[in-house]
């Protein structure tokens, strides 16, 4: 049976090489409709995808975005890619959908980087003056070799650990943060009548007559919708009819005014009211 022109696609990504390179990476994945961030570095790159160890879990055939931070490129890349596998906190990843400037970027980067080199390079010419120094034991050179990947080990878990746990901690705060701005929103603010409320004033500013008011021998009442905090100062104000020069001079001072905290079972509440505002020559 021939490959469909898709299959073929995804296998030429899955084999254009890659380049072993520690790159901080974000990968963000839609749970129950809500995204996820989970951040990690890369174990080798290309066009065709990265390997990467994360704080977190995936499942293989996610789609998820990947946000590659490449050191001397101002902006992060941006692409999305699907899960081919995942191990062990270990995940390889293929890019969908890279556009040309995406592919000439990855390719510029990764020939001009140096590759991450492997471990036992490293750690060579440490091990070469130690013989030198000393002479060799058998077996205690593979030993502390054991050693020293039981303390990476134990360090990478660690670290991985801290990782999964503010993960966590910052998911856990912006559920909060949502239900309890979604609580707020719900509060039904009572409506209260404005003679009731008129008792309440504890401050009250007058209004300044217009001058093209008084020229035009105009009075009469301005009404006012009024929402009123807690702690008795007025939050907003909405004309509701009124002459026009008249109703500027109103708000302007019923802005000012101050009111006793309306009190619903014994706690002060925010309520919204109608106000009457009259001028007269």
């Amino acid at each position: 049976m021939n490959p469909t022109p898709v299959d073929r696609a995804a296998s030429d990504r899955r084999h254009l090489p890659r380049h072993e390179m520690a790159i901080p990476i974000d990968i963000t994945v839609l749970r129950s409709g809500v995204p996820d961030s989970i951040p990690g570095r890369t174990v080798n790159f290309g066009e065709g995808g990265v390997g990467a160890i994360l704080a977190g879990e995936l499942v293989p055939g996610d789609s998820v975005g990947v946000e590659l931070r490449l050191q001397g490129v101002p902006d992060p890349l941006l692409a999305k890619a699907v899960v081919r596998h995942h191990q062990y906190l270990q995940c390889g990843l293929e890019f969908q959908h890279l556009s040309p400037d995406q592919r000439e970027i990855i390719r510029h980067w990764s020939q001009r980087s140096e590759p991450l080199r492997p471990l036992s390079r490293t750690r060579a010419p440490y091990f070469e003056a130690a013989v030198t120094a000393t002479p060799e034991v058998p077996g205690e050179k593979s030993l502390a070799w054991n050693r020293r990947l039981l303390w990476m080990a134990l360090a990478a878990i660690l670290l991985i650990s801290v990782a999964a746990a503010w993960q966590w901690h910052r998911t856990w705060q912006e559920l909060e943060s949502r239900v309890e701005k979604q609580s707020q929103s719900q509060e039904i603010v009572p409506k209260v009548d404005g003679s009731e409320v008129q008792q309440l004033v504890v401050h009250r500013v007058d209004p300044i007559y217009p001058e093209e008011a008084k020229r035009a021998n105009l009075q009469g009442i301005v009404v006012i919708s009024t929402v009123i905090g807690r702690d008795g100062s007025v939050e907003k104000v909405t004309p509701v009819s009124g002459p026009d020069v008249l109703t500027t001079a109103a708000i302007n001072a019923v802005r000012w005014w101050r009111f006793q905290p309306y009190v619903v079972n014994g706690k002060a509440v925010e309520i919204e009211t109608t106000l009457a505002v009259e001028f007269r020559l």
